[in-house]
């Protein structure tokens, strides 16, 4: 177990390490990630048998999911940090005459803490170092107690590829978490709940350090299928989508709403749909993944019982097995408790509403805490798109799920109490610099027009100039 002189020392020696500036190059840094890649390759096995442990992952959604994004992750980084990391050139203007030019400098922020949660401890860890490592920081990854045995390989990896004063891992609970934030790191990455996102903050607002969060948000993420949408095709993804990770996952489907001119016959396909791709029996199928822990199957249990009227699909689960079966729950109004915060599980409430008051539909969500993510299913892509442009949330998809996470070169992050920053590619590269502006002065040539006197003739004269090149 960790202790708080331990801790401190890790970050003081990460300190030393990084200001010793073997960071900086960034031939450097592309060779520490090809490192990581190679870590994370040679280690497949043993990442796949501890995402088994933890989650109940079958090998191919392990590598779906953890291992083949990260090596994405870290290849998109491979081939274009190069050009990330130069220097920006700008013309100065004419107001900095004779100082034409301008460098925006790409600085690594310095030491990291990077706080993982337990859904995807792989790619939540590793995808961020990567960014990290990118930015030249230094590192050190507060990975999850619950998926221990992710933890365990996380650790074992890390150190078969870097030293400890340039990226280590700490295991432990939230008192470990809690010593790890009492230090003074240069950036906070941190993936998980908005109850915990405001504790960090409260903890790094000590240091003035900058946050980067991504959480789920308050309320969970709605989908929308019109009346006019491919119902067969939205139960299908739907259904592949809350089966992943048995619905533990930050941009999954809170809740669906569905125009009830349609819900009986989305119904029927949706629970053909969960049927066909995890069978009759999802809770003694081997690829069906399982609840982190006791408590998360716990309350799941107890949430699904409080419905156990309005259930059309699941209801059942084993609790030695940590497995609830996929759960339609219909009717749901809009403003029951169900609806009103994340529920991380295999639940789904469905929400039925007239197609023609989809406005009030739209209005609840805004009313509510931004989601990470909106999902819309209809044939009128123009009118989804509208509102996709004017709604707050993270990202989200029209007619899909989820592969919007998976877009190479554009961000990924949340919004209010779904979280702050972006990342992935070179949003990543720039979450974890500072672009810091430096202008290359002239010594020859320099106007007075910004020096005194300004009253009189020669300041008149100046005004008029400043006014020419200032507009």
């Amino acid at each position: 177990m960790w202790n708080e002189a331990q801790i401190h020392a890790l970050v003081e020696g990460q300190r030393q390490f990084f200001r010793s500036g073997a960071t900086m190059d960034v031939g450097w840094r592309i060779q520490q990630l090809k490192h990581l890649k190679k870590a994370v390759q040679a280690h497949e096995k043993e990442i796949e048998l501890a995402l088994a442990q933890d989650l109940g992952r079958d090998a191919t959604e392990a590598y779906f999911c953890d291992i083949g994004s990260v090596i994405l992750e870290i290849n998109e980084a491979l081939h274009h940090l190069k050009r990330w990391a130069r220097p920006e050139t700008h013309w100065s203007g004419l107001v900095s005459f004779p100082s034409m030019i301008t460098k925006v400098y790409k600085v690594p922020y310095g030491t990291a803490l990077i706080i993982s949660p337990f859904n995807f401890p792989i790619l939540l860890s590793l995808g961020v170092l990567a960014a990290a490592i990118s930015g030249g920081n230094t590192a050190v990854i507060k990975a999850s107690s619950k998926s221990a045995e992710s933890t365990k390989v996380l650790q074992k990896l890390i150190s078969s590829a870097f030293p400890p004063e340039y990226v280590t891992v700490v295991d432990g609970g939230h008192d470990v978490a809690d010593l790890c934030l009492a230090e003074r790191f240069d950036k906070i990455f941190y993936t998980g709940s908005p109850r915990v996102g405001v504790h960090v903050m409260e903890q790094a607002a000590k240091n003035l350090t900058p946050v980067t969060l991504e959480l789920g948000g308050e309320t969970g993420n709605w989908c929308i299928v019109r009346k006019d949408a491919d119902l067969k095709d939205a139960a299908r993804k739907i259904a592949f989508f809350k089966i992943l990770n048995s619905g533990q996952i930050c941009i999954n489907i809170n809740q669906v709403a569905v125009a009830e001119e349609v819900a009986e016959e989305f119904l029927d396909l949706l629970q053909k749909e969960f049927h066909r791709q995890i069978g009759p029996d999802p809770v003694h199928n081997e690829e069906y993944p399982c609840l982190i822990t006791e408590a998360a199957y716990q309350k799941c249990a107890e949430e699904a019982e409080q419905y156990k009227d309005r259930i059309r699909l699941g209801g059942i689960g084993d609790r030695v097995l940590r497995k609830f079966a996929p759960t339609i729950i219909y009717p749901v109004g809009k403003d029951e408790p169900i609806v009103q915060h994340e529920l991380f599980s295999p639940l789904l409430p469905v929400v039925p509403f007239p197609d023609d008051q989809v406005d009030e539909i739209l209005q609840t969500i805004e009313a509510r805490e931004h989601g990470l993510s909106l999902y819309i299913f209809t044939k009128d892509v123009a009118w989804a798109k509208q509102v996709l442009a004017r709604m707050q949330y993270g990202g989200g998809c029209i007619n899909e799920v989820c592969l919007h996470l998976m877009v190479k070169g554009v961000p990924f992050g949340g919004v209010g109490h779904s979280g702050m920053g972006a990342y992935h590619g070179v949003w990543g590269f720039r979450e974890f610099t500072h672009p810091s502006t430096v202008l290359i002065g002239a010594t020859k040539g320099n106007l007075p027009l910004r020096e005194h006197p300004y009253k009189g003739l020669k300041g008149a004269w100046k005004k008029k100039i400043i006014k020419l090149v200032e507009r």
